[in-house]
């Protein structure tokens, strides 16, 4: 059996990525590469990981979609949860990220929010279920 470890974004910077995920999120730095290209994020549970689009490509000779605010989102989300989704969703906006869908009581009783960073991706905030 498998154990699910880590999701890696690419991202066109790595250091903005690092940075607008602490200052929104209030995720910290785990480390990052000494080439730029690579970080990884302090998450206490699965590992959040920045690649550049450059290393995705060394990686990917078939290529891939690249994240991108002028695009609609790729068909996934990155999902934080927190006890106060209006307080994490204003500093959020305040650093950069684009409003996709506001806070919105799900039936099951969850607020929740969606974003998009500066790449573009995804996120939504979220109450705990």
């Amino acid at each position: 059996m498998a154990k699910f470890s880590y999701t890696i974004l690419y991202v066109r910077n790595v250091a903005q990525s690092v940075a607008f995920y602490e200052q929104a999120f209030g995720l910290k730095q785990k480390f990052i590469d000494e080439s730029g290209q690579y970080a990884e994020m302090e998450t206490e549970t699965t590992t959040l990981a920045f690649a550049a689009n450059d290393l995705a490509k060394s990686n990917l000779p078939q290529g891939f979609q690249e994240n991108s605010r002028s695009s609609l989102p790729t068909g996934m989300e990155v999902g934080f949860v927190t006890d106060d989704v209006a307080a994490v969703f204003k500093i959020a906006i305040e650093t950069g990220a684009d409003i996709v869908v506001e806070p919105k009581v799900k039936p099951w009783g969850q607020t929740v929010v969606y974003v998009r960073d500066l790449d573009g991706i995804l996120v939504s905030i979220n109450s705990p279920m």
